[in-house]
Order: structure tokens, then sequence, then C-alpha cells
């Protein structure tokens, strides 16, 4: 399996440090408000790609975090008249929410900055005690000078990087560059005691304390969003690699970034959406498969026909999923043959090269919908057997759920009214009074249902599916 990693800028094949196991370290949010749809794309990739793997053999042990205290979770709090700590626990109980909704699958763990205080405190005592980090009247700040790799992740040499930074009035640091790993205590904010004096930390230090603990020096997989390269990774960098001696990550994955109507998604231009709100929209569903229809290191542009043509995608998954479901109990008895097992493993096979190639999904779908072709040709032909069809519905199940996709397992209910009426046309239809049925056909696609005969029987569905 080749994965592009950002550090050395080529596909690189996984080679777990665990063999069997893959370790994985994700940044998770900052917990003040519901996700938008730039955070559900890293949640629903980082998904995926856990999914796969262990749907190729591997054990995956898979850490998520909650940064939990942050500036702007205090910010919040202060305008909502609430304590920091209200406030982040009721983002993440809103993230679960949606993180159900999208089929996101609960991280192994989901460690939070403020549960782990003590290790986070341990590490910059590390980082003080080898002289990577310094005190300065209540502050702890990482030297970058004193790692002369700093930007090695961004590509970016330091003197570069300094050129673009400054130092602020009234800031303790030595250099521009330098960043706090821990913050002296303010008036009205939570603070928790340290060697350091009272204070919290800084945004950077938490991972690299969380993945160190949780995982160990050294992680086979660290994810995210390409805007968090620099400066939250490269910090993380220069901080653990000072603290351990060893590469914090093999491999640095990071999906690119949304925009909406072509344009960066932002909250001044009014083009900045929130996953619950498109939720209520679309639904969940339609939103995982749009964010999963491209390539993961791709710009994705999210409009409203793309999202209508993702829905128009999963109701074709659906329907296969149905007809399988309708034709299975009344097809002929006997062994799937030699064409339903050559068609199965011909699409497993274009599958998993699609994602063994830096985990392209997109081309993974494309894979999952020639199945379905071939099963909807099976599926008409009176011929195919039981065998075959289970053959087919086992294969696409297996697809299907690497992808986290058909997950709603049930219809919604038929109005008894409908199925009276779809009874009553089906009547006249074996009456031959075809002006009835026509006329009872009307009332149903009046109260939002089709109606429609197959080889198998009348189908009803809703007329926005």
């Amino acid at each position: 399996m080749l994965i592009y990693n950002t550090m050395t800028r080529k596909k690189e094949e996984l080679k777990p440090i665990t063999e069997g196991t893959v370790k994985i370290y994700a940044c998770g949010p900052t917990v003040y408000n519901l996700i938008h749809i730039g955070n559900a794309r890293a949640l629903c990739v980082f998904d995926t790609l856990r999914r796969y793997l262990e749907f190729r053999g591997y054990k995956v042990l898979y850490v998520q975090n909650f940064t939990d205290v942050d500036d702007k979770i205090i910010k919040k709090a202060n305008e909502l008249g609430k304590t920091a700590s209200e406030v982040s626990e009721n983002a993440i109980k809103e993230y679960f929410t949606d993180a159900e909704g999208l089929n996101v699958r609960e991280a192994d763990i989901h460690p939070k900055v403020t549960e782990n205080m003590d290790i986070i405190i341990d590490i910059i005592r590390t980082l003080i005690d080898k002289g990577y980090a310094y005190e300065a009247e209540g502050d702890v700040y990482f030297d970058t000078a004193k790692f002369p790799e700093y930007g090695k992740l961004s590509h970016m040499p330091l003197e570069d990087l300094q050129a673009g930074a400054r130092i602020e009035v009234g800031e303790k640091k030595r250099a521009p560059m330098d960043f706090a790993v821990w913050k002296a205590a303010k008036p009205g904010e939570p603070y928790w005691d340290s060697p350091f004096g009272k204070g919290r930390p800084g945004w950077h230090i938490e991972c690299s304390a969380m993945s160190r603990h949780y995982i160990g020096d050294t992680i086979d997989i660290h994810g995210g969003g390409s805007d968090l390269i620099f400066p939250h990774h490269e910090n993380e960098i220069a901080q653990s690699e000072c603290a351990t001696g060893s590469p914090l990550a093999n491999i640095w994955m990071h999906n690119g970034m949304l925009n909406v109507d072509n344009k960066k998604m932002s909250k001044s231009t009014g083009n900045f959406f929130m996953v619950r709100d498109l939720s209520d929209k679309y639904g969940y569903e339609p939103i995982r498969f749009m964010l999963l229809s491209v390539h993961y290191r791709s710009q994705l542009n999210y409009t409203v026909e793309v999202i209508e043509s993702c829905k128009a995608a999963l109701r074709r998954l659906y329907t296969c999923r149905e007809t399988i479901e309708r034709v299975l109990p009344a097809a002929k008895e006997g062994a799937a043959g030699e064409k339903a097992l050559a068609e199965v493993k011909k699409a497993r096979g274009e599958f998993i090269r699609a994602m063994d190639d830096d985990f392209n999904t997109a081309d993974g779908i494309a894979a999952v919908f020639e199945l379905v072709r071939a099963i909807n040709t099976a599926l008409a032909d009176p011929e195919t057997t039981k065998g075959d069809i289970k053959t087919y519905s086992d294969e696409f199940s297996a697809l299907t759920n690497v992808l986290g996709l058909l997950y709603n397992n049930g219809e919604d209910e038929i109005p008894a009214e409908v199925t009276a009426l779809a009874e009553q046309r089906a009547e006249a239809r074996k009456a031959k009074n075809f002006a009835l049925a026509d006329e009872l056909r009307g009332k149903i696609t009046a109260m939002g249902y089709i109606v429609e005969e197959t080889r198998q029987g009348t189908v009803i569905r809703k007329a926005d599916d």
C-alpha cells in the first residue's frame, strides 16, 4: 500500500512499526462550536482509511484528540456567560451527533487536553531540562533555534519562516518563530498548577504529549488537514523529536481543503456551512459520499449541484441493494457460477488497486459502480442463481462498508394509505381497468411517492429518493 508522505513529498510503502498493526494519530477539533464541512472532510477521510486498513487485514489503533481548552473556547464561554468546560463538553456532545450522522466511528481513544495535563506538563519539563524550551515570566517557549530541522515538513527553512514573522509588543519570547508550550494564567481564565506556575498549555504541545502517551514515540501515520502542516504539525515535530530523539511519525498524511462555489470557505463571505445545516437539507450520507468522491489530497469544491449528484448516486446504490433483497428469495437454487465469481474478483481487484495507490477513494467508488452494473445485469437474468446473488451481495456490502456507505438500513415506512392505494391499483391493473390504475397512480404521486412495476413485483418509494 502506497501513501503520499507530506514529509518526503512522494508515495511511500506503508511499513507498520509493529507487524500487522497500524497506529494512527489524527488531529481532532477544537471544541467550541458545531463542526463545518471542512472539519468533516478530515473525519471521513481518516475514518475510511481506518476501515480500509481493517479490510486489508490490519489491526488499527486510532487516536483522535479533543482540544478542550483554547483561546477560542474561552472567548465563546465569555460570550455565553458559561465556563470553558461547559462550552467544550456541549461541543463534544454535538460532535458525536454529527460524527454518528456521517457514520464516522468513534476512535479507540479520544483524549482530552484537560484530562491529560500531567503528561503535558511532563513533556514541557523534559524540553526545559534538555535546553529546548525556556521560561519567561510564567510562559514557556520552545526555542526554534535549537532545532535546525524546523520547517522540514512545510519545506521552509527557518530563516524564510522568520522573515514573515515578528515579535508582537509585549511578547517575552527570544525570537519571532519561538512558540508557547505553556501560557501563564490570566484573570478569569481556567488554569492548572505546574512547576512553571499557574497556566495552561499552548496549542501544539498537547498532541506531542498525547500521541506519545497513547501510541509511543513514533506514529505509523499522523493525519490531519493540510491547513495544519504549518504551524501545528511543524511545531509538533520540533517538540516531540527534541523530547524523544525519535521521528514523530513515519508517514504524514494530509487531506486537501474544501472550497464553496470555487471560493475559499469563509464566515466573512457567507459561504461557511456547518455539517448540521447541510444534513438538515440533504441528509448526512450525501455529505460523506461527497467528501470521498474526490482524491483526499485534491481540493474539493462544494456546490448544490455536486451534493445533489451525490444524493442521486447514493440512490443508485440503495436501489441495487433493494433489488438484491427483492430478487434473492425468488431466484433459482444453485451455487455461484464462474461469471459471478469472476466479476466479483475483478471488482475487488480494481477497488484494492485504487485504494492501495495513495488511498484513491474516487476510483474506489468507480469500482463499486462497475460492480453495480454487473449486479443489475445479473439480476435481470432469470438464470441467475441464489449463489450468484449471494456472491454479488456479499462483495457489494463489503466494499460499500469500507467506504462507510449504505448505513441507513431501514427504508422510511410507507404510509398505510399509500400502500392501500397501491394495492387498489394492482387490482385495477389485474382487471385491465387502466384508467382507474392511472388515477390511483396520480393519487400516489401527489402524496410524494412513486409506484413502479418490476419483474419481482410492485415497488413503492419516496419521490425525492
